[in-house]
């Protein structure tokens, strides 16, 4: 058992998406990093609507997984937990136009507000705890970031 994982724990098996949280540098980018097979295979396969409903699972899914987790380690919001990375990742490519300079621009831009937490990302990550206050602060980063790309979409073409 490394980090606190359990393979026997299917939320852990969620929690560090699949191992990514494992990482032992950076796991959160390893975690978002995990999220771009399954943001490509979504937005092939899903229209708008679905590719939302999935992304929403994943978040109430987050907050269970992550939750229990957290308390299974002993932490607030351990680094290996990176669940919360794939689901703000994937609310950032929400409407991202095609390509790879959009998924390159999509990481970039959520890595950065999920790291420097401006407000509300930084309050929601000190003021709520639990497995909705590790899923929260990365939903406002995703979102954050799903609006600065939206904007740069438009200025771009």
């Amino acid at each position: 058992m490394r980090s606190g994982f359990d393979p026997g724990r299917p939320h852990h098996w969620i929690a560090f998406a699949l191992g990514a949280g494992l990482a032992p540098r950076a796991p959160g980018t390893f975690g978002t990093l995990a999220a771009v097979p399954l943001y490509l295979v979504m937005d092939a396969l899903l229209p708008t609507w679905a590719y939302l409903g999935v992304t929403a699972a994943c978040f109430a899914v987050g907050v269970w997984a992550c939750g229990r987790t957290a308390a299974d380690l002993g932490g607030e919001d351990p680094s290996a937990v990176v669940w919360d990375e794939v689901v703000g990742f994937l609310v950032t490519m929400t409407a991202a136009p095609p390509g790879w300079p959009w998924i390159l621009a999509g990481f970039l831009l959520f890595r950065f507000l999920d790291i420097a937490k401006p407000w509300p990302v930084g309050w929601l990550d000190r003021q709520i705890g639990g497995g909705l206050g590790i899923m929260l602060d990365d939903l406002a980063a995703g979102a954050m970031a799903w609006v600065l790309l939206a904007l740069a979409a438009l200025r771009v073409g």
